[in-house]
């Protein structure tokens, strides 16, 4: 472990697997409580759109993702609130949209081919650069602002919109909100686990921690936790076994995590019901954020 952090390529890579494991939890506890579980798969999708597009122009491929992503979150965040096309529907248009255009344009670009899209599919954590941390950093500071300064107004739109509009709040502006820190948090994470598993490292460790907590705050908490424990323990796991892909690795301990806290909730559970006076309230606790 020593000799790691000695190389400057695992350094790197540590700090992205932190960052992410960070940004993803927090994000996706408010995706997760707003049943869009599959968004982060979709803007995955769109940005690798995005990917493509910086591949043709010559430009840096993280930083035009970011300007796709976010567009794509965007204006399907608009469309579900003002068309009649339905929230997986317009997912499916950013799943099917976002592969065709990432494709097409990797194909038209100079020197371009679509084996060079594998990395930013699955990740190549290894191959973090300095200047991807400083972008990856600066998209991360992002992220958590978001989350600690809306919090509570994000928490409340998603445990009922009805009631967030009645209270005063701007709903689709932190609708918009919500799309736009998900977007950021894909492209934070491409480069770890990959395009298309980013969204297991936004909802695995949420519903993880869900089998273990009640309120919302402690939740979260807990799901920032799992994600950076899943995130180093896969980076850890690549680093001893040139055999091992580092986001797949990342995502199967965040699924085994999962398998564990679900036996030991259920145990927890059944215990409290059988203590003598002792009732299990299946209502969950919600706590402001």
């Amino acid at each position: 472990m020593i000799e790691l952090l000695q190389t400057d390529f695992f350094r790197l890579a540590l700090i992205a697997a932190l960052l992410v494991g960070l940004c993803a939890p927090a994000v996706g506890t408010f995706i997760v409580q707003r049943r869009l579980s599959l968004l982060g798969d979709g803007i995955g999708h769109v940005a690798l759109t995005g990917v493509a597009l910086g591949f043709l122009t010559g430009a840096e491929p993280v930083l035009t993702a970011v300007v796709v992503s976010v567009a794509g979150a965007v204006a399907i965040e608009l469309v579900r609130a003002r068309g009649r096309t339905s929230g997986d529907v317009a997912l499916a248009l950013l799943f099917y949209g976002g592969i065709a255009g990432g494709v097409m344009l990797m194909g038209i670009a100079p020197g371009g081919s679509n084996a060079k899209l594998t990395s930013y599919l699955f990740g190549a954590i290894a191959s973090v650069t300095p200047q991807d941390i400083w972008i990856i950093g600066a998209l991360a500071v992002a992220v958590i602002a978001v989350v600690a300064i809306f919090g509570r107004e994000l928490f409340v739109l998603c445990q009922d919109e009805e009631m967030a509009r009645a209270n005063g709040l701007p709903v689709r502006f932190l609708s918009l909100l919500i799309a736009v820190t998900a977007a950021l948090t894909v492209v934070i994470a491409m480069r770890v686990v990959g395009l298309l598993l980013v969204s297991a490292l936004m909802v695995i460790p949420v519903a993880t921690s869900q089998q273990l907590t009640r309120g919302f705050r402690s939740t979260m908490a807990l799901a920032m936790v799992i994600g950076v424990v899943a995130a180093v323990g896969g980076l850890l796991a690549s680093s001893l076994s040139s055999r091992v892909p580092p986001g797949a690795a990342i995502v199967l301990l965040a699924l085994g995590g999962f398998v564990l806290a679900l036996g030991v909730g259920r145990f927890v559970r059944r215990g409290r019901v059988r203590e003598p006076g002792v009732q299990e309230d299946p209502t969950p606790v919600r706590e402001a954020a």
